[in-house]
């Protein structure tokens, strides 16, 4: 059992109404993926867009990671399911790892799935872009 207790998370206001209105539509409250996204949305400090700090990952935020125990490193951005697309590094929120990295601060860190098998441990080294930084509100 994991007792590590998890990071704190802060969600917008925008973010966590667009998000209840996008489980609500899709009737997602009752799988496996719509019950994580719930759970990071019931512990989150909700905030006024104004407030969210600027290392915190939101929706549409651009994120580079950097691999625990590796030089290596990769930028992921993540959004709605609609804008989801692997091929240029944009994940949804609806991904496993999409709702477990909403709401994360600068130097937190989670386990990301490897293609195959296993996982990776990944810290986020920087929001390189977070819509609220940059005075963009109606996204």
């Amino acid at each position: 059992m994991n007792t590590k207790p998890k990071p704190k998370v802060v969600i917008s206001t925008l973010d966590a109404e667009r998000l209840e209105s996008l489980l609500d539509a899709l009737s997602l409250h009752s799988s496996p993926t719509g019950e994580q996204l719930e759970e990071e949305l019931a512990r989150a400090e909700i905030v006024d867009p104004q407030a969210v700090p600027p290392t915190v990952v939101t929706m549409n935020s651009t994120v580079r990671f950097q691999v625990e125990n590796s030089a290596e490193s990769f930028c992921m951005t993540l959004v709605y399911p609609k804008d989801a697309n692997a091929s240029v590094d944009r994940i949804s929120i609806l991904a496993p790892v999409g709702s477990a990295m909403l709401g994360l601060s600068e130097g937190d860190a989670i386990e990301w799935p490897r293609p195959g098998a296993g996982v990776l441990k990944v810290r986020i080294d920087e929001v390189t872009y977070q819509p609220e930084r940059a005075g963009d509100f109606h996204r």
